[in-house]
């Protein structure tokens, strides 16, 4: 299936295409930060402490199978950790993880910096 969708998205994605289900990620979907990599089963550990929390994701309409950020993402106060990836997650009331993938480069923040994805420096591909 697609590039870095955890086993429920492709599952729910697989559902779709075919009609035997209308779900749908319930919106606005969110970035997570990781500091160990998850996998299409299980989810990675998150970034906890500071004033870390998950930042709504927009993405423009896909070209050529692929979406990048539309806007900035910008993670404030965050604590001391290395983020080494990210993770798609919806807003339901038991959120879902849709997908999750490496950054290009791992970072390491200081307590209190801000970690920042630019517009555009993001991506996710169907093919």
């Amino acid at each position: 299936m697609a590039n870095n969708l955890t086993d429920t998205g492709e599952n729910r994605t697989v559902d779709w295409l075919f009609g035997s289900s209308t779900t749908a990620p319930t919106l606005p979907l969110k970035m997570a930060l990781v500091t160990a990599a998850g996998s299409d089963a299980a989810a990675g550990t998150e970034v906890t402490g500071g004033s870390y929390a998950r930042k709504d994701i927009s993405v423009a309409a896909a070209v050529n199978g692929a979406v990048t950020n539309s806007a900035d993402l910008s993670f404030t106060g965050m604590p001391a950790c290395t983020v080494v990836g990210w993770e798609i997650w919806d807003s339901a009331g038991s959120p879902v993880r849709w997908s999750y993938g490496p950054f290009d480069a791992s970072k390491t923040v200081a307590a209190g910096d801000e970690f920042k994805v630019a517009a555009g420096a993001w991506s996710f591909s169907a093919s």
